[in-house]
């Protein structure tokens, strides 16, 4: 458990990374994670051609990896629609609404019975979104498009919690990334059609941040991730995703001065869900003791 949480909480570290990436990369949301997605799953291709790694997988198996993968792809698309409709610490803040939908989720999804502690720290997060919305009229539109990316997310989680252990990490998210890059591919036309202005060609230092994008923040953050989510549960996983906008807040206050354009609300609100973040590390630890005595 412990090994398990500190690969998830570094895999969290290089996720906070994306929302930065997001601004630097000049693409819009669309082009952004189809490139992301295309340079990733090459990628793997090519060193699972290198390594004669093997990817085999019943038919049944793979169809399950290929939908999923569609999830997590939508939910990179509405991620970064949020920054841009917004900035990268609203975008980041929203997605701390993962933990509380995971909660609600994984009943009904999964074999488990409602965990009135994991409703109530999502409940926490949400209301630290709250705060921001409400009393920030500015950023609501970033701030729907955010929630929408975060529910996406704790669905993506919570049904590879169901198959992680069926394949390596590494043939999980080549199997996934394929069925995201599949399902943008046909909706890129239709995408294309109520964004007239969206930008299909990326520019020299977007195809160096893409990079960084798909092979740091994407295969070794998703790798460490998959294999955390073998020890921990998706709530644990998704709460401490919340995390990651501390960390990129933190880098966006540094590059971008956000912190010039942010009300008091905004503070508050993530005082609250750097609350719930600690009160489920602590929620963990002492369960782990407990039943270990």
């Amino acid at each position: 458990m412990k090994q398990a949480l500190i690969k998830l909480h570094i895999s969290v570290f290089l996720a906070g990374f994306t929302g930065i990436l997001g601004v630097l990369i000049s693409l819009n949301e669309m082009s952004l994670v189809w490139y992301r997605i295309m340079i990733t799953v090459v990628s793997l291709s090519v060193l699972f051609k290198i390594t004669g790694k093997s990817a085999q997988l019943p038919k049944s198996t793979v169809i399950r990896f290929l939908l999923i993968g569609c999830l997590i792809a939508l939910h990179w698309v509405a991620f970064y629609g949020s920054i841009k409709l917004s900035n990268v610490s609203i975008g980041l803040v929203c997605f701390s609404a993962t933990g509380l939908f995971t909660a609600l989720l994984e009943p009904l999804l999964v074999t488990k019975k409602i965990q009135w502690a994991e409703l109530g720290l999502g409940l926490i997060s949400l209301l630290g979104i709250y705060l921001i919305f409400h009393f920030d009229q500015r950023y609501q539109t970033g701030i729907i498009v955010g929630i929408i990316s975060a529910f996406l997310a704790a669905l993506f989680s919570v049904l590879n919690k169901r198959h992680v252990n069926k394949a390596e990490p590494l043939v999980i998210m080549l199997y996934e990334l394929t069925g995201g890059l599949l399902v943008l591919t046909l909706l890129m036309p239709l995408y294309g059609y109520f964004f007239p202005e969206m930008s299909l060609i990326p520019t020299l230092s977007d195809w160096g941040w893409l990079l960084v994008l798909s092979w740091l923040c994407t295969i070794v953050a998703m790798q460490l991730m998959l294999d955390s989510l073998k020890k921990v549960s998706a709530f644990t996983q998704n709460l401490s995703l919340n995390l990651e906008p501390v960390y990129a807040i933190i880098m966006a206050f540094i590059l971008f001065d956000e912190n010039k354009h942010l009300s008091n609300s905004f503070y508050y609100g993530v005082g609250l869900i750097i609350l719930s973040v600690v009160l489920q590390m602590f929620r963990v630890v002492y369960t782990r003791k407990i039943k270990t005595q």
